[in-house]
C-alpha cells in the first residue's frame, strides 16, 4: 500500500477535503476521499466527574445534524496550548466547571475511514464550579448554547436512552467512554 498523490478539493478554516490516490496491495490504483483537520494541534474530549460520581454531559445544537447532541465537552487545540490546558479551558467554557485533576484516558482516530482527526480523552476528576475570574477568562464561545447535565454514572445509559427517545442525538463515542470511566472510578 502506497500513497501516490493527495489533491485538495476544498479547504476551510479547520477542514480540508482531499482526494487520495494510492496503490493497493494488488497493485491497483485506487482513489479515496477524506477530510483532514488543519490549523489545530489536536482535539480533546474531557469527561467531567463530580466528587459524588456524577458524569457531566453537555447538550448542544449541532448544525450538521440540525438537532441537539448529547456529548462530553470537547474542543480544538488552536491556541498553542498543551492538550491538558485545552481540556481545562474547554471544561470551563462549556460547563462552567473546573478541575486540577486532569487524567489521560485514551487517544485515537475518530472515524478512520473519513478523517485524519485524532482525539485525546481526559477525565476531569472532582470537578467543581469555576471561579468567576476563570469564567471571565474563558467565556463560552459565541456560537455555542450549551445545556449542562449531571447524571450519576450508574444511571448514565438509562439517561442517554431517555434523551435519544426524546429526539436528541447521542455522540456514539460516549458509550465506550462511560465504560472506561466506570472502570477508572471503581479502581480508585
Amino acid at each position: 500500500m502506497q500513497i501516490i498523490n493527495k489533491e485538495t478539493l476544498w479547504q476551510g478554516k479547520f477542514l480540508r477535503v482531499v482526494l487520495i490516490s494510492f496503490i493497493d496491495k494488488d497493485g491497483i490504483l485506487r482513489k479515496w476521499e477524506a477530510v483532514e483537520r488543519i490549523n489545530t494541534k489536536g482535539i480533546v474530549i474531557v469527561i467531567p466527574v463530580t466528587p459524588e460520581g456524577e458524569l457531566v454531559f453537555i447538550r448542544q445544537f449541532r448544525p450538521a445534524f440540525g438537532g441537539y447532541v448529547i456529548e462530553f465537552p470537547a474542543g480544538l487545540n488552536d491556541r498553542k496550548e498543551t492538550l491538558v490546558e485545552v481540556a481545562k479551558r474547554e471544561l470551563i467554557e462549556e460547563t462552567g466547571l473546573f478541575s486540577d485533576e486532569i487524567v489521560f484516558l485514551a487517544e485515537g482516530p475518530v472515524s478512520s475511514g473519513l478523517s485524519t482527526e485524532v482525539i485525546t480523552v481526559y477525565i476531569a476528576r472532582n470537578v467543581k464550579e469555576a471561579s468567576e475570574e476563570l469564567k471571565k477568562l474563558y467565556p463560552p464561545d459565541d456560537t455555542e448554547r450549551i445545556e449542562v447535565l449531571k447524571v450519576d454514572h450508574e444511571r448514565a445509559f438509562d439517561f442517554l436512552e431517555k434523551q435519544r427517545l426524546s429526539g436528541d442525538f447521542i455522540d456514539l463515542k460516549i458509550y465506550g467512554f462511560i465504560e472506561l470511566v466506570k472502570n477508572f472510578i471503581q479502581s480508585k
